[in-house]
This record gives C-alpha cells, structure tokens and sequence, in this order.
C-alpha cells in the first residue's frame, strides 16, 4: 500500500512546527492517534493532549531553544498503516521519539524501535512493555525503547484484585468470591488477562472463564446472562467506550448483579453520563486529578489546553491529562539528551533513567512520581482507585483506595 493512500484512508494528518520557537535547528517527534477506529471515544481525547502539549513546549521555548516538528496521523486503530507511518517519519523525517496509540500497534513495533534506537511513549500500558532486558522467560520480546506514562494493564488490574478481595470481605462475603475478565479478544483487552487471573487466584479468588464482548458496541444481552449464571461477583472490563455502555446496560436489562471494575480507559466523566443510570458504584483506575481538582500542577494543563481552547470553557478527562504528562515526561527526557550529547534516539532514552521519583517540572501534583530504570520499565507501581455513580443526571465520583504494588521481578514483562 502506498502512503499516499494511507494518508487519505487516515482521514488526519497535522504537520506543525510552532513560529515561536525561531531554532536554528529541530527534531521530528512522530504521533500516532486513534481519530475516527474503534477506541476514537478517548482516542481523540488523549490525542488532543498530547497535541496542546507539543504546541505549548514550542511556544515556550521548545527544548531549550530547540524547535519540535510533528505530525499526527490518525491511522484509526489499524496496525498496518502504524507501521507505514512509522517507516515513513524514521527514513524521511529521521524521527527521534514517538508518542504512540494502540496495544496491538506498539507490540508490533517493539523490534523496529529497538532496532532504530527511537523512545515510543505510548498510551498502552501493556506489561509487555516493561521488560527492556528480556529478562523474564514470559516476555514476548525485549522492550529497551518502549516507555508509557502509568501503571500497566496488569498491575492496575492487580489493585483493582486487592480493592476487590477487601471490599468482599468488608461486605461479609462468604467463600471465595468469583473473578471475571470481560473483553474482546484482542491484544489490548488481553494484555492483562492472564497476569491478574493468577494473581486473583492468589488473593483468593475463583476465577471464572472469559467472557468475550466485541470492541464495538452491541448487544450483550446473552454475555451478561453468562455472568448471572456463572455467579460472578466482580468482572474486570478490558473494553471501552460504547463496549462498556452497551455491556452496562445490557447486564441490567437481565438483571445481573456484578461490581463492575475496568481498566483506565473504560471509565469516565463522558462514559457514565451517556450510560445514564445504569452506573452505579462503577470502579476504576485513574493516574492523574480530575479537571476540578486544586492540584499545583493543574495551571500548567489548563495553560497548554488552552492551545485549543481559547476559551479555556473545555472540560477536559483524566485521558487528555495522562497525554499532556507522556509529552512532558518525554520534553524533559530531551532536555537532558540536549546536555548530554546531543536529543537523539539514545541519549533520549538515557534521558529517561536519569532521576528518580520524577514529576516533570510543572506538573507537580498532576504526574505521579515515576522512576525508569535499566533494567525495569514499569515507571510507576501506585494505582489510585475510583467509584462512579450516576443519579439523576448527576456523575459523582470519589476516590475510594490508593494501591501501592510491590515491583515483583515475576511480575516484570508481565
């Protein structure tokens, strides 16, 4: 396929280097976003703030007077037209870093990054992803150029395990209670199936069989009846956007009585107020505030949301926030490489074990403390927990744990 033609079936494509920035020289950061395929319902979101981001860093100085150039393409969720772009910033547009989308794209691009020497921050947290060495025996392939801002899919399926063995023995629960994943069979889905099942057995759980909805939003009537009848009591969802509408209000249509609990991208502000009164003490992980939150930090992302949105009126979700903190974990990663030789692919990722506990400047309050090194990639083992309700066309949502995962070497990769 030529890339003309993947251009034009991507529908976007956005080349910008801000006038700000008059640099005598520039880098090329490549940005793959999900536009308008199956996860675009916070695709869109996360894109845009990593966009503001990019802009607002240009606007700002750039890296310390070094102009960033960068183009987004919406290559909708396709794994294909991820590697053509890819191809194409690295041989044309001699790419230094990348911010990425997708689980099934990013683990597809594991050996070609590896290979070229070019950090991809992407917006999966995939625990494949956090092996640099290859060290564990599960690990599919060796990640040394693969970093993402947050918990992994596993681990913060692994608190939402530990919320839920304390919440069933708060309840009174009797036995063991039953663990259900609820997904597509697809790489992001899957990531961590297999992980937090043998981690709920260790809690206590009974683990139950998959139950498979699609990515696409549907009717789940006969999925949720497995549910009721298998006997389930709290199913992790490994979906988004209208997949988990459609599921919530499919399994109250028959009647069945699970906690539900997802992974980060399966709960939101937006989710829960077009699901309507079907949410109803819904869990899930976040790894930044809220937009009302008084955090420090917060005048930095109202600053850059206001890049596209004068106005500054947009609400904006935890999604767009977790952009803007890949984008600047990544800002100053290059900081550091322009000190150390030179803002190239290496030095980058250097770049990125050079501080421990790192907040990047500005955003206290709003990025987790995280810590890259060597030999483990998983920045961050902190995992705050959330409930959402919706009443009379009202969303609440408060903060119900923090859970703190020990970095178990059998969990690295994983």
């Amino acid at each position: 396929m030529k890339l003309s033609k993947l251009t034009l079936a991507t529908l976007t494509s956005i080349a910008a280097l801000s006038t700000t920035v008059q640099a005598a020289d520039k880098v090329f950061v490549g940005h793959l976003a999900d536009m308008s395929g199956p996860t675009a319902f916070v695709g869109k979101e996360y894109a845009n703030g990593i966009r503001d981001a990019l802009t607002y860093i240009n606007k700002n100085g750039g890296i310390k007077g070094t102009g960033l150039e960068f183009e987004t393409i919406d290559y909708a969720y396709k794994v294909p037209q991820a590697i053509a772009s890819y191809k194409k910033w690295k041989t044309r547009k001699k790419m230094v870093a990348m911010q990425g989308w997708g689980t099934a794209d990013t683990e597809a691009l594991i050996s070609f990054v590896a290979r070229d020497k070019i950090p991809v921050f992407s917006a999966s947290y995939s625990g494949h992803l956090t092996d640099p060495q290859g060290k564990n025996p599960h690990t599919k392939k060796p990640a040394p150029y693969n970093f993402f801002y947050g918990a992994s899919y596993s681990d913060s399926c692994r608190a939402l395990a530990q919320w839920a063995s304390k919440d069933w023995k708060a309840k009174g629960g009797q036995g063991k209670p039953k663990f259900t994943h609820i997904g597509a069979n697809h790489p992001f889905p899957n990531a961590p199936k297999k992980a937090c099942a043998e981690y709920a057995k260790e809690l206590g759980f009974d683990v139950q069989p998959p139950v498979v909805i699609s990515m696409k939003p549907g009717d789940f009537k006969a999925q949720c009846l497995s549910l009721k009848s298998s006997g389930t009591n709290y199913g992790y969802i490994g979906n988004l956007g209208g997949s988990v509408m459609s599921l919530v209000k499919s399994c109250n249509t028959v009647g069945t009585d699970v906690q539900f609990m997802s992974n980060i991208w399966g709960g939101d502000r937006k989710i829960f107020e077009a699901t309507g009164s079907g949410i109803k003490n819904y869990i899930f992980p976040t790894m930044t505030p809220f937009w009302d939150s008084k955090a420090q930090g917060m005048a930095l992302v109202k600053a850059i949301s206001k890049m596209s949105d004068v106005s500054g009126e947009k609400q904006r979700p935890h999604h767009y926030i977790r952009g803007i903190c890949s984008t600047y974990y990544m800002k100053e990663a290059m900081e550091w490489a322009k000190d150390n030789g030179g803002i190239t692919g290496a030095n980058v990722k250097k770049g990125m074990y050079a501080r421990k506990d790192w907040v990047p400047s500005g955003l206290e309050g709003v990025c987790l403390p995280a810590t890259w090194s060597a030999d483990d990639h998983r920045g961050i083992a902190e995992v705050n927990i959330y409930k959402g309700n919706y009443n009379k066309g009202d969303v609440s949502i408060e903060q119900v744990d923090t859970v703190s995962l020990e970095r178990r070497p059998d969990w690295l990769g994983y």
